[in-house]
């Protein structure tokens, strides 16, 4: 079952993107173009885990493009119209002013978070193997590797 929300009324609304559309967390798609809505988009909208589209263009939306969920497959024409609105998808690049929202620790994206950790191994077993190498070159024969060697060696030859 589709589940839409379109500003088919024939009056154009005015003011600010509700932040109580976030509530409607199964809503599919959300056409709120060719009005005159202005402010931010608020970012209680990446709650709608559901959405497959969004057209706000056409509005007098400023601020920066809310990030998260659905709201990281958009693209530029859902925002087409609003010269004040910057960040990805678009090529308006946001300041680090107060016109950015503040950024908490919950709204970091997952995907940097599991990146972030196999960089961090990568590092951490380069610099390992590099060290380990370092001190096995430099003492000569490892003769802790020569015996583990040589045993699974003789537990091969006595099958």
């Amino acid at each position: 079952m589709m589940k839409t929300l379109v500003d088919g009324t024939g009056y154009y609304e005015k003011g600010p993107i509700s932040s109580s559309l976030g509530d409607l967390v199964e809503l599919e798609s959300l056409d709120l173009s060719s009005n005159m809505l202005h402010g931010r988009i608020p970012t209680e909208l990446t709650n709608l885990g559901f959405l497959e589209v969004l057209n706000l263009s056409q509005n007098n939306l400023a601020g920066s493009v809310p990030k998260g969920k659905q709201f990281n497959t958009f693209t530029n024409d859902s925002y087409i119209g609003n010269l004040g609105l910057c960040g990805l998808p678009l090529s308006n690049i946001c300041d680090n002013d107060e016109n950015t929202p503040a950024k908490f620790d919950g709204d970091d994206d997952e995907e940097l978070d599991w990146r972030f950790s196999i960089l961090m191994g990568y590092r951490c077993g380069l610099v390992l193997g590099v060290s380990l190498g370092y001190i096995v070159l430099t003492t000569g024969k490892p003769w802790w590797l020569v015996k583990i060697i040589e045993r699974v060696q003789q537990r091969f030859a006595e099958r």
